[in-house]
């Protein structure tokens, strides 16, 4: 019998008590504020404020990428500054799949959080890293999924969090659940580090691969690489173009990974006729050109599959004497110095001037050192994005079996 079993048979005999999310803890949403009140490094100790792309939704984790900062005019709570063992929480987005995220904050920080977070803070008797285990799992994404309206922007309001109910066991239970969880995603943590270090090595040297002076690359302008076309969006309004559908159509969400395997959404073939939409070859090459993303990342995809795309893609169809999968390593190489010589300043939504893109010159071997630079970059590519083989089969593998037994463990039989 295990530790943890000796625990819940010693201190539950009876079950597990089931409590409401209003009667453990305080729900404390964040700060709002106007574009005129948004600030620069610059300005004197400006508030720095956490918003939902911040937190990571592979891993449950804060990033720092895209941080806002706001001037101090802003009137910000003293409960509102984050603290050790608070869970900051996604309360409020256009994309439902931030809705109801979670980090947690292992420490007190200068930092606030914008009026679409909130935080979380757990009464004594509650262990707030076992509430965070609890909110990362499916019973939560559950009810999530039936408390919510279907609004364009969802909002977790306290009256939303106050009704969810999960079991509380004894501390010392919950302590032993905790430190069993946190060994997964301890050892989550470490190979994804190693994987993000192999990952920089990997656009070092790509680098230095394409630019090696025995290449004798010429440097042509993306352009010239072939054809570049883009796409729409079909009205949402005809069924007939969206129920059913079979044929790919890409969207930024889609943007994840280096090599598509699908799309999440997809159109029938009317389509093509009555809604003057394109499908594109396979082997193409697609790039982000309009999206939030932009702020920190020009996504870029070669997409092996007969294709259509929304507004925000561009596609390459490449011509005679050009690799496809040369392009497609070449740009996602110099996509950052591509973001940011391209991007637009201003405006509402994060854009590339496209015109910009076109003139921007890459080096470009002749054909059969660009296949045998394909042989080599692929091999490096899988080591780093494949899920099947590799550090990411393994983070994939030690994911899935912590959300094995953090459903396993935070099951229990009911009092009564």
């Amino acid at each position: 019998m295990s530790k943890l079993d000796e625990l819940i048979k010693k201190l539950c005999p009876n079950g597990i008590e089931i409590v409401k999310f209003k009667d453990k803890c305080k729900y404390i949403r964040g700060i709002t504020y106007n574009k005129s009140q948004e600030a620069t490094s610059d300005d004197s100790l400006p508030w720095k404020v956490f918003r939902a792309n911040n937190i990571t939704l592979s891993s449950n984790t804060l990033n720092f990428d895209d941080v806002k900062l706001v001037n101090r005019k802003v009137k910000v709570k003293p409960e509102q500054l984050l603290k050790r063992e608070d869970i900051l929480i996604c309360a409020g987005s256009g994309s439902k799949e931030h809705i109801g995220k979670v980090a947690y904050i292992t420490k007190d920080m200068d930092y606030t959080f914008g009026g679409f977070m909130a935080v979380i803070r757990c009464e004594e008797k509650l262990n707030s890293r076992f509430l965070f285990h609890i909110l990362t799992s499916c019973s939560f994404s559950n009810y999530l999924s039936f408390a919510l309206n279907s609004t364009t922007i969802n909002n977790l309001n306290s009256s939303v969090m106050n009704n969810f109910t999960f079991p509380l066991p004894p501390l010392e239970v919950q302590s032993e659940i905790v430190r069993i969880l946190d060994n997964f995603t301890e050892l989550t943590a470490e190979l994804t580090a190693e994987l993000t270090a192999r990952q920089k090595q990997y656009d070092y040297y790509r680098k230095q691969l394409l630019e090696h002076p025995k290449n004798e690359c010429e440097m042509v302008a993306i352009a010239d690489l072939g054809k570049w076309s883009g796409g729409k969006t079909p009205s949402t309004a005809n069924k007939e173009f969206w129920n059913n559908g079979t044929i790919p159509w890409i969207s930024s969400k889609d943007m994840k990974a280096s090599t598509l395997e699908d799309t999440e959404d997809h159109l029938t073939e009317m389509v093509l006729t009555e809604g003057n939409m394109t499908l594109l070859p396979e082997g193409t090459v697609a790039i982000v050109t309009r999206s939030g993303i932009l702020k920190h990342t020009l996504p870029v995809a070669y997409v092996p599959f007969r294709t259509t795309v929304n507004q925000d893609i561009k596609v390459l169809v490449v011509k005679n004497g050009i690799s496809s999968r040369y392009a497609f390593h070449v740009l996602q190489a110099y996509s950052e110095d591509i973001r940011n010589f391209t991007k637009k300043q201003g405006g509402t939504v994060d854009s590339l001037d496209f015109q910009r893109v076109l003139a921007y010159e890459i080096p470009v071997p002749a054909l059969e050192i660009q296949d045998r630079l394909v042989n080599l970059l692929d091999k490096f590519d899988a080591l780093c994005n494949d899920l099947n083989i590799g550090l990411p089969a393994e983070i994939e593998a030690r994911q899935k079996q912590y959300e094995y037994y953090r459903d396993k463990l935070l099951t229990f039989q009911p009092a009564g």
